[in-house]
């Protein structure tokens, strides 16, 4: 299989195998492409960079270009995150959810969404071996996945002919369409666009208020199939990947009009695009940083609350509180009788006493909380189907 990537030079490299996926890393200088066995990194001329073997057969790649991190999912459910600045494993995951080619990054946190063929979406990071959230989004498969420029809504689409769109401030559905999509991408404006067979529909939000309705539908010569659709950012454009391959369609009021040239600088020149190179590696967040709420990022961390000490702990920390009490007692001497050994004695065990009494009132509180709550479960009326497994109360 051959592809073609179009920059400043236009080049054509012949690998000669199947190609599953290919993305650009921190510009257009370099993209890493997802091969049969291995993945590739080749650099603007075409020619191959580097050989990633430790990953195995990649399905999907995404870059995070924050963090220098390549993200890919292979056929055995196993993510991976390689730092390419690098060229160190930074995390290596098993899933254990199976095989899945769905794989999107939110561009507000970094976090890596996986939808898989039990119909649940799970989000990542290289520092966690288990997933930051599990949600059960569809009752079949999850065909397709995106993320809002804003990071707080996501986009699914099930086989069973759904696609619903999630707040993830609250992780709850906000809308339910119905329709099938292999794919699906929102634009720098908030535009979605689903793509199945070889029609394509952009749905847009008109009120502000997340209720996404049809904006414009477009249909590609019979027989093409829509593999994968993608919005330009800053300009009004919407590319669509098909079987007979590439086409683009105008979609208007989707890209950004207005761009920041510190963030993305279409007229910049080379030694321009070295030092924006030099600057995103100074600038380089470590995988730690990525979280689902990036806010907490340099705020103050709360106080756990004390926990509860054991029954163990009460008596050392009691025992210790009486041979401190003993050690500090010194009794002085009296006159006319008062100085006699059983009055220092019963003066000594009266403030032995005292030292005793708030742990002993602690323990008598606690006995005291577990017997209302035995009662409590007791009380509790088990249903029918349940009864028969209660205890049975001794007969008088």
């Amino acid at each position: 299989m051959w592809f073609k990537f179009i920059t400043k030079q236009y080049f054509t490299p012949l690998v000669g195998e199947t190609v599953r996926d290919v993305v650009f890393l921190q510009d257009q200088s370099f993209f890493a492409a997802a091969q049969k066995k291995y993945t590739y990194i080749y650099g603007q001329e075409g020619i191959e960079a580097h050989c990633l073997k430790d990953q195995g057969a990649v399905l999907k790649l995404q870059f995070l270009k924050n963090h220098f991190l390549l993200a890919s999912i292979n056929k055995f459910g196993q993510l991976h995150y390689e730092d390419v600045s690098m060229g160190a494993m930074i995390g290596n995951i098993r899933t254990g959810l199976g095989r899945t080619d769905v794989m999107q990054v939110n561009p507000y946190n970094a976090v890596v969404g996986l939808g898989h063929s039990g119909g649940t979406v799970t989000m990542w990071k290289p520092t966690s071996s288990a997933p930051l959230v599990k949600m059960l989004c569809h009752h079949g498969p999850v065909s397709a996945l995106a993320f809002h420029p804003n990071g707080h809504l996501m986009a699914t689409a099930g086989k069973e002919r759904k696609i619903k769109l999630w707040d993830l401030r609250k992780f709850e559905v906000l809308q339910t369409l119905p329709g099938h999509a292999k794919t699906l991408d929102f634009s720098q404006k908030g535009l979605l666009a689903c793509g199945t067979g070889s029609f394509v529909q952009v749905l847009s939000d008109f009120s502000g208020t997340q209720n996404y309705s049809r904006y414009m539908n477009h249909s590609m010569v019979k027989g093409y199939k829509i593999s994968n659709l993608l919005f330009r950012p800053y300009e009004d454009v919407l590319g669509i990947g098909h079987s007979m391959g590439w086409s683009s369609i105008l979609i208007p009021g989707s890209g950004e009009p207005n761009f920041d040239s510190w963030v993305a600088n279409p007229f910049e020149t080379r030694k321009q695009r070295g030092e924006k190179e030099v600057h995103l590696l100074l600038d380089k967040l470590p995988p730690e940083t990525i979280m689902l709420d990036p806010t907490k990022i340099g705020t103050v961390k709360t106080a756990r609350k004390k926990e509860k000490s054991t029954t163990k702990e009460i008596e050392a920390e009691m025992e210790a509180t009486i041979e401190a009490v003993k050690d500090g007692i010194n009794m002085k001497k009296k006159t006319k009788g008062r100085s006699k050994p059983s009055k220092k004695l019963k003066k000594r065990q009266e403030i032995i006493a005292k030292a005793k009494r708030p742990f002993l009132e602690q323990q008598m509180q606690d006995g005291q909380l577990s017997i209302k709550k035995q009662k409590i479960n007791e009380e509790v009326e088990l249903p029918k189907s349940l009864q028969r497994f209660a205890r049975k109360k001794a007969a008088t």
